[in-house]
């Protein structure tokens, strides 16, 4: 799919393509020179599996009908007229197949007849950069379509129970939808753990080394985690609509699985929400610690300044040009022997003084800390058996 893309404090932006405004309802606009899609088909039954990897759309009938449930899985789908040719096989509604190339839906749940239509967030982690792709699903009696914009995924754990043989066989293709959407969800708890790990490392630079890089580095987590909030909070939506509503294609069985899609959803919130407000908590931290090391600094070369005045005033009061000879009065300490070594040696005593009284008044270093008032005997504020 055609992209733009712009560069903002050192981070990307992708702007996808949208239909022109004011388009027929169902207007399908794809990439230009896209390659082929990945197609792989999975048939199953209790008893058997078949795979195959067909290299065209046409081939899709063929394959349909030969096992009770059939999971046709599209990767790198950016094609119009594939997903024309997709929707014309499959009875699939032109709304729902402008959704699936139009990557930007939040997560939804939308009936058409005798399938339900499912979008949703895929994230993963690559080279530690958090990657986001729309995973979109069809569903209905014994057929399964899942879309996928780029090659790679987390249904391998899916894949391999089907592989393997079990429960997952023996029912339809309404629990595999939730097998599916149970390995999407449950890819998201990894990426969270990461945000927290980096969360982590961040307050440790916080409270260490606080400096542009540690703000950075807030910046890009609260990024990520908004990113993550945008794609939980409608699924969460999503999946307690396939609980609640009631749909035919969703079996009263199916619906207690889902219903622990929707607590892991919620879980998952939580952890946002919280990560979110640590990494609010952070930023603030590292503001504050700025300010106080800011008025550290101040106070510093305050107390610089407040002990050189004197000797300022000092060294220019003997700097003026008076004649001893004129007046007895006109300095005569200028005439004096050890003048010059009495003037060093009474400024020297002075800027230690003013040192000794700045730092026993708290101004200059550690102040010092006495008892606390609560703590001392006889405090009024304390009960009358604790003053005995």
């Amino acid at each position: 799919m055609s992209t733009q893309l712009r560069k903002h404090a050192g981070r990307k932006y992708r702007t996808k393509k949208r239909p022109p405004p004011g388009s027929a309802p169902g207007t399908l606009v794809g990439a230009t020179g896209a390659h082929p899609p990945t197609i792989r088909v999975i048939g199953y039954g209790p008893e058997r599996i078949e795979e195959h990897t067909p290299a065209r759309v046409e081939e899709l009938p063929a394959l349909l009908e030969r096992q009770p449930v059939t999971w046709i899985d599209i990767d790198a789908l950016s094609d119009a007229e594939t997903v024309r040719k997709l929707g014309e096989i499959f009875h699939l509604h032109p709304l729902a197949q402008e959704d699936i190339l139009n990557t930007y839906q939040r997560a939804k749940v939308e009936p058409y007849g005798d399938h339900i239509f499912v979008v949703s967030r895929m994230f993963s982690l690559q080279g530690g950069v958090l990657q986001a792709e729309q995973f979109s699903l069809f569903f209905g009696p014994g057929l399964l379509l899942s879309f996928q914009q780029v090659p790679g995924d987390c249904l391998d754990p899916v894949r391999e129970r089907l592989r393997r043989g079990g429960s997952i066989r023996e029912r339809g293709a309404d629990f595999l939808a939730y097998a599916l959407l149970d390995a999407v969800i449950d890819a998201y708890f990894p990426v969270i753990e990461e945000c927290g790990t980096r969360l982590e490392e961040a307050e440790i630079e916080v409270f260490s080394r606080p400096g542009p890089q540690a703000v950075r580095r807030i910046h890009d987590i609260r990024s990520d985690l908004l990113m993550l909030r945008r794609a939980v909070w409608p699924l969460r939506d999503a999946v307690n609509a396939l609980v609640r509503d009631p749909h035919p294609v969703i079996r009263d069985e199916t619906r207690v699985f889902l219903r622990d899609c929707y607590d892991h959803t919620v879980q998952i919130m939580d952890l946002v929400e919280t990560f979110r407000e640590l990494a609010a908590g952070l930023t603030d931290i590292y503001l504050s610690s700025l300010g106080q090391r800011t008025n550290e600094t101040m106070r510093l070369l305050t107390v610089i300044s407040t002990i050189f005045i004197p000797l300022t005033f000092l060294a220019g009061l003997w700097g003026m040009n008076y004649d001893p000879s004129s007046s007895p009065f006109n300095m005569p300490e200028l005439r004096w022997k050890w003048g010059y070594p009495a003037a060093l040696l009474f400024m020297f005593a002075l800027g230690v003084t003013m040192l000794v009284l700045f730092r026993r008044r708290g101004w200059l270093g550690a102040p010092k800390e006495g008892p606390a008032a609560n703590e001392r005997p006889g405090n009024a504020a304390d009960p009358p058996e604790d003053r005995r």
